[in-house]
């Protein structure tokens, strides 16, 4: 007998990928980097992804998105991409935190690290989307952008050693680095794969986002000149 079957899917960086869990393990896994083309890779990768877990979209309980911080387009396809779906297969949204699943993936490739961690998305210049976790995951500071100017910035270094991580940490390095509680890692990258304890987690709570109103944690306001054309996502998928 199947148990929660969950369609995750993450686009808030160059990375596009999608992965199917099972009462949070994960089953299959697709990824693609290929700077923002998300809009041409997204629906590939499920499709590819659900062949490979042996799944139709009619055995989905749930799909979970990442919700922001992240990039402006590549968050609005994913969401959009996630709705549509859920609006014809009439199951449930759920939301993560990407700077969570980012400080997941950290702690699957490097569990025995026990220092405070901080993921760290570029917002272009010197500025980042961040948060800081316990060796845990247990939030210190929530999700929120941050222009990195010099160490004083991050308070939490003077009390605590900081892992630093993410496609933000290293323009950040040369600043926070001469801090002697500063950490960095390289080579962490998001994966739709970190998303699948805190998604099943979520589903078991009933934790779901407003299919109607969710929309994406940009932290900044978006300053765009267009909006992305109506499109009926839920079609290109079939059951």
């Amino acid at each position: 007998m199947s148990g929660i079957r969950i369609l995750q899917i993450e686009t808030a960086t160059t990375t596009c990928s999608v992965a199917c869990a099972e009462d949070g393990n994960l089953i299959a896994l697709k990824s693609v980097s290929d700077g923002y083309k998300h809009a041409e890779n997204v629906f590939g990768l499920i499709r590819e992804v659900l062949a490979e877990a042996k799944w139709e979209s009619r055995d989905l309980n749930a799909i979970a998105i990442s919700a922001g911080p992240g990039s402006y387009t590549g968050l609005r396809i994913g969401v959009s991409a996630a709705k549509g779906l859920c609006y014809s297969l009439d199951i449930p949204l759920i939301a993560s935190s990407t700077l969570f699943t980012l400080a997941n993936s950290f702690k699957r490739q490097f569990p025995e690290v026990d220092t405070y961690l901080s993921p760290m998305i570029d917002a272009r210049r010197m500025e980042v989307y961040t948060a800081i976790y316990s060796a845990d995951l247990h939030a210190i500071k929530s999700d929120h952008p941050l222009v990195v100017t010099d160490p004083d910035v991050i308070p939490e270094l003077n009390d605590q050693v900081i892992t630093f991580f993410g496609d933000g940490a290293g323009k950040c390095a040369e600043v926070l680095g001469v801090h002697p509680n500063a950490r960095f890692a390289v080579g962490i990258e998001l994966s739709a794969q970190d998303m699948s304890a805190s998604a099943y987690e979520s589903y078991q709570l009933g934790a779901f986002a407003d299919l109607a109103y969710f929309e994406p944690e940009y932290l900044k306001p978006y300053h765009g000149t267009q909006p992305l054309p109506s499109t009926n996502f839920g079609s290109e998928i079939k059951s």
